[in-house]
Protein backbone atom coordinates (compact mmCIF):
# COMPACT_ATOMS: atom_id res chain seq x y z
CA UNK A 1 0.00 0.00 0.00
CA UNK A 2 1.65 3.15 -1.31
CA UNK A 3 0.31 6.77 0.65
CA UNK A 4 1.19 9.73 -1.70
CA UNK A 5 2.53 12.12 0.53
CA UNK A 6 1.28 15.35 -0.97
CA UNK A 7 -2.10 14.45 -0.29
CA UNK A 8 -2.11 14.07 3.03
CA UNK A 9 -4.22 16.76 4.71
CA UNK A 10 -3.27 18.72 7.83
CA UNK A 11 -5.72 16.38 10.38
CA UNK A 12 -3.26 13.73 9.05
CA UNK A 13 -4.92 9.98 8.43
CA UNK A 14 -5.67 7.37 10.77
CA UNK A 15 -5.17 3.72 9.19
CA UNK A 16 -6.16 0.41 10.58
CA UNK A 17 -5.65 -2.44 8.11
CA UNK A 18 -4.71 -5.82 7.72
CA UNK A 19 -1.96 -6.33 5.55
CA UNK A 20 -0.26 -9.64 4.19
CA UNK A 21 3.13 -9.25 3.83
CA UNK A 22 5.55 -11.91 1.57
CA UNK A 23 7.52 -14.28 3.27
CA UNK A 24 11.20 -14.74 2.62
CA UNK A 25 14.14 -15.93 4.07
CA UNK A 26 14.24 -13.06 6.61
CA UNK A 27 10.79 -12.38 7.77
CA UNK A 28 7.95 -15.43 7.58
CA UNK A 29 4.48 -13.91 9.16
CA UNK A 30 2.43 -16.25 9.71
CA UNK A 31 -1.13 -14.54 8.39
CA UNK A 32 -2.04 -10.95 7.95
CA UNK A 33 -0.28 -8.25 10.26
CA UNK A 34 -2.91 -6.04 11.61
CA UNK A 35 -1.82 -2.31 12.26
CA UNK A 36 -2.86 1.34 13.43
CA UNK A 37 -1.16 4.00 12.54
CA UNK A 38 -1.49 7.45 12.34
CA UNK A 39 0.13 9.56 9.54
CA UNK A 40 0.71 13.24 10.00
CA UNK A 41 2.66 15.32 7.39
CA UNK A 42 4.48 18.94 8.48
CA UNK A 43 6.15 20.34 5.47
CA UNK A 44 7.86 17.47 3.27
CA UNK A 45 8.18 15.62 6.20
CA UNK A 46 6.20 12.33 7.55
CA UNK A 47 5.71 11.35 10.98
CA UNK A 48 4.27 8.17 11.40
CA UNK A 49 2.90 6.63 14.85
CA UNK A 50 1.37 3.28 15.98
CA UNK A 51 1.16 -0.44 16.32
CA UNK A 52 1.68 -3.42 14.51
CA UNK A 53 0.71 -6.60 15.49
CA UNK A 54 1.00 -10.16 13.92
CA UNK A 55 2.44 -13.90 14.31
CA UNK A 56 5.59 -14.84 12.38
CA UNK A 57 7.22 -17.86 12.51
CA UNK A 58 11.03 -18.13 13.89
CA UNK A 59 13.96 -21.11 13.95
CA UNK A 60 14.86 -21.56 17.25
CA UNK A 61 18.72 -20.91 17.56
CA UNK A 62 19.20 -23.73 19.63
CA UNK A 63 17.13 -26.58 18.20
CA UNK A 64 16.45 -25.37 14.76
CA UNK A 65 12.74 -26.06 14.74
CA UNK A 66 10.52 -23.68 13.70
CA UNK A 67 8.21 -21.97 15.92
CA UNK A 68 5.17 -19.26 15.85
CA UNK A 69 5.40 -16.19 18.01
CA UNK A 70 3.47 -13.28 18.56
CA UNK A 71 5.01 -10.03 17.57
CA UNK A 72 3.78 -6.49 18.61
CA UNK A 73 5.92 -3.34 18.15
CA UNK A 74 5.22 0.36 18.38
CA UNK A 75 6.80 2.48 15.92
CA UNK A 76 7.59 6.20 16.01
CA UNK A 77 8.99 6.50 12.58
CA UNK A 78 10.06 10.00 10.81
CA UNK A 79 10.09 10.26 7.06
CA UNK A 80 12.10 13.21 4.39
CA UNK A 81 12.09 13.21 0.86
CA UNK A 82 15.04 11.26 -0.84
CA UNK A 83 16.31 14.36 -2.71
CA UNK A 84 17.28 15.64 0.83
CA UNK A 85 20.21 13.05 -0.03
CA UNK A 86 20.45 12.44 -3.65
CA UNK A 87 24.22 13.31 -4.97
CA UNK A 88 25.47 12.12 -2.02
CA UNK A 89 27.28 8.69 -2.26
CA UNK A 90 27.30 7.50 1.44
CA UNK A 91 24.99 8.67 3.82
CA UNK A 92 25.31 8.29 7.53
CA UNK A 93 22.77 8.51 10.10
CA UNK A 94 23.97 9.53 13.27
CA UNK A 95 22.54 7.13 16.24
CA UNK A 96 20.20 10.00 17.56
CA UNK A 97 18.27 10.21 13.88
CA UNK A 98 17.94 5.77 13.70
CA UNK A 99 14.00 6.77 13.70
CA UNK A 100 14.56 8.77 10.21
CA UNK A 101 13.83 7.00 6.66
CA UNK A 102 13.19 8.58 3.17
CA UNK A 103 10.37 8.27 0.82
CA UNK A 104 11.23 8.70 -2.78
CA UNK A 105 8.95 10.39 -5.72
CA UNK A 106 5.90 12.05 -3.47
CA UNK A 107 4.96 8.43 -1.59
CA UNK A 108 5.59 6.64 1.17
CA UNK A 109 5.06 2.88 0.58
CA UNK A 110 3.63 1.67 3.82
CA UNK A 111 3.97 -2.46 3.26
CA UNK A 112 7.62 -1.44 2.97
CA UNK A 113 7.45 0.36 6.23
CA UNK A 114 5.97 -2.52 8.06
CA UNK A 115 8.57 -5.52 6.48
CA UNK A 116 11.34 -2.84 7.74
CA UNK A 117 10.18 -2.36 11.08
CA UNK A 118 9.42 -6.31 11.63
CA UNK A 119 12.40 -7.78 10.62
CA UNK A 120 14.10 -4.93 12.45
CA UNK A 121 12.60 -5.89 15.66
CA UNK A 122 12.65 -9.51 15.46
CA UNK A 123 15.11 -10.90 18.52
CA UNK A 124 18.69 -12.13 16.99
CA UNK A 125 18.52 -15.28 18.73
CA UNK A 126 14.78 -16.93 19.17
CA UNK A 127 14.03 -19.53 21.46
CA UNK A 128 11.29 -21.20 21.11
CA UNK A 129 11.65 -21.88 24.68
CA UNK A 130 14.04 -20.44 27.56
CA UNK A 131 14.40 -24.03 28.75
CA UNK A 132 15.08 -25.24 25.49
CA UNK A 133 18.45 -27.84 25.16
CA UNK A 134 18.89 -27.38 21.60
CA UNK A 135 21.03 -30.57 19.71
CA UNK A 136 23.75 -32.06 20.99
CA UNK A 137 26.97 -31.17 19.88
CA UNK A 138 28.27 -34.85 18.89
CA UNK A 139 25.83 -36.64 17.45
CA UNK A 140 22.83 -34.06 16.55
CA UNK A 141 20.41 -35.64 18.59
CA UNK A 142 17.22 -33.12 19.90
CA UNK A 143 18.11 -32.76 23.55
CA UNK A 144 14.41 -31.82 24.21
CA UNK A 145 12.75 -34.78 23.16
CA UNK A 146 15.62 -37.16 23.47
CA UNK A 147 18.81 -38.23 25.65
CA UNK A 148 22.05 -39.25 23.65
CA UNK A 149 24.44 -41.72 24.84
CA UNK A 150 27.27 -39.63 23.73
CA UNK A 151 29.77 -38.10 26.04
CA UNK A 152 30.57 -34.40 26.03
CA UNK A 153 34.30 -34.61 26.90
CA UNK A 154 34.11 -36.41 23.28
CA UNK A 155 33.11 -33.39 21.68
CA UNK A 156 36.56 -31.22 20.74
CA UNK A 157 35.52 -27.24 21.27
CA UNK A 158 37.08 -25.34 18.62
CA UNK A 159 38.48 -23.18 21.76
CA UNK A 160 39.78 -26.27 23.45
CA UNK A 161 43.54 -25.24 22.11
CA UNK A 162 42.68 -21.63 23.97
CA UNK A 163 41.56 -23.91 27.42
CA UNK A 164 45.33 -25.94 27.20
CA UNK A 165 46.97 -21.99 26.61
CA UNK A 166 45.64 -21.07 29.11
CA UNK A 167 45.94 -24.11 31.56
CA UNK A 168 49.57 -24.29 30.99
CA UNK A 169 49.66 -27.84 29.47
CA UNK A 170 51.41 -28.06 26.43
CA UNK A 171 50.33 -30.22 23.53
CA UNK A 172 52.95 -32.19 22.34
Amino acid sequence: MKITVSEIKEEGIELDLSEALASDSVLRPAGPVDVHLRIERHGSEVSVHGEIHGRVILQCSRCLKDFQREHSLGVDLHYHPSEEIEGEEVYEIPAEEADIGFYRDDELDITQLLREQMILSLPMKPLCTEACKGLCPVCGADLNTEACGCRREAFESGLSGLKKLFSGKKEH
